[in-house]
């Protein structure tokens, strides 16, 4: 939960500044910073990889992950989760087309829904390392910034889902550490990484459309796959 803790207080200090001043922030600026943490997330994911034991759990958790997410359309579903979340709030009761409306969901759609936000949290409630929470804070906190300076102080209220949601995921996690052996976990940590470095070449970087969502099943095959590829290779040898 650290690092959710971290993600909201971040959100917090984006928002007021943004309240504040967010709208002297040049976007050359806005720019040089997200390739900056693209950069940093690329090497991150490098470093994730390098820690893997056995590539070819890596790779077939990838392969076999990203048909089963083609398959399911993970990517086309957090999308229509985002658009369900949107009509539902737009068609309740109240302004729907107010400064705060439209503040709340651009920020809950923006700092809940995404494959780092579930990455992230995963890798802290198995690990207790929120190294990938605090990247994804300090975008979160630039993001909170830039939408708090035109969309108002609604942008604040969106921490309570993102605490409530990404701390769910984390503990969840914490609870599958009693069934993951070390090993499992670090075959889960490198496929993480690959992802990783497909969200900096898509989103950060903007090099080529990556449709990383997809391959969010391969964090649960990668430690099904560990045990089985060790004992056929034990057997092999």
């Amino acid at each position: 939960m650290t690092g959710t803790i971290i993600n909201v207080i971040t959100v917090l200090i984006g928002g007021v500044a943004g309240l504040a001043f967010g709208s002297r922030l040049p976007e050359r600026v806005r720019q040089t910073v997200l390739a900056g943490l693209g950069l940093f997330t690329l090497v991150i994911g490098v470093q994730m990889f390098l820690g893997t034991g056995n590539p070819v759990v890596v790779l077939l958790a990838l392969l076999i992950g990203g048909l089963l997410g083609e398959w399911l359309r993970i990517e086309d579903w957090l999308a229509g989760l985002g658009a369900r979340l949107e009509s539902r709030l737009a068609g309740g009761e109240g302004d729907p087309g107010s400064r705060f409306v439209r503040g709340l969901l651009t920020a809950l759609l923006l700092f809940c829904i995404g494959p780092l936000t579930i990455l992230g949290a995963i890798q802290d409630g198995l690990t207790g390392d929120f190294n990938l929470l605090l990247v994804k804070s300090v975008l979160d906190m630039f993001a909170a910034l830039a939408l708090a300076s035109t969309l108002g102080v609604g942008v604040l209220f969106s921490v309570i889902p993102l605490l409530l949601y990404q701390g769910a995921i984390s503990l969840l996690a914490a609870s599958a550490d009693a069934v993951l052996t070390e090993v499992m976990v670090a075959e889960m940590t490198a496929v993480g990484g690959v992802l990783l470095v497909g969200l900096a070449l898509s989103s950060l970087l903007e090099i080529k459309n990556i449709r990383v969502g997809n391959f969010l099943p391969a964090l649960v095959i990668a430690p099904l796959l560990t045990p089985l590829i060790a004992a056929l290779l034990g057997w092999i040898g």
